[in-house]
């Protein structure tokens, strides 16, 4: 199973999280929103207007955000390059705020580019690097 974290907790960050834990392929590990704090995430995941109430398990356990059993370290830094996002377990990190939209801002090496259609491309970015 693939491990990301999600930098941003919005729209997008929100979207990316339940993709993730809808496919089973993918397990987020860590979220990074410095705006958010974790007992409006929970309300924001749960009841979401744009994607819909989360028919699953969603609480605040311990400082972290637990969906469906799946514990989540949650930061809240401004500046992602100052989160050790693989000492929380994740592999790639998901960039969703829109802030961050080259390598050197976000301080994580690039690992390739997703394109949609009609929209930016999005940096996917690694987060196992020594340096990170």
């Amino acid at each position: 199973m693939v491990k990301v974290g999600v930098n941003g907790f919005g729209r997008i960050g929100r979207l990316v999280t339940r993709a993730a834990i809808l496919s089973g392929k993918v397990q987020v590990v860590a979220i990074n929103d410095p705006f958010i704090d974790l007992n409006y995430m929970v309300y924001m995941f749960k009841y979401d207007s744009t994607h819909g109430h989360f028919r699953g398990t969603v609480k605040a356990e311990n400082g972290k955000l637990v969906i469906n059993g799946n514990a989540i370290t949650i930061f809240q830094e401004r500046d992602p390059s100052n989160i050790k996002w693989a000492d929380a377990g994740a592999e790639y990190v998901v960039e969703s705020t829109g802030v961050f939209t080259t390598m050197d801002k976000a301080g994580v090496s690039m690992l390739f580019v997703a394109h949609g259609r009609g929209h930016t491309a999005t940096p996917a970015c690694r987060a196992h690097n020594s340096e990170i």
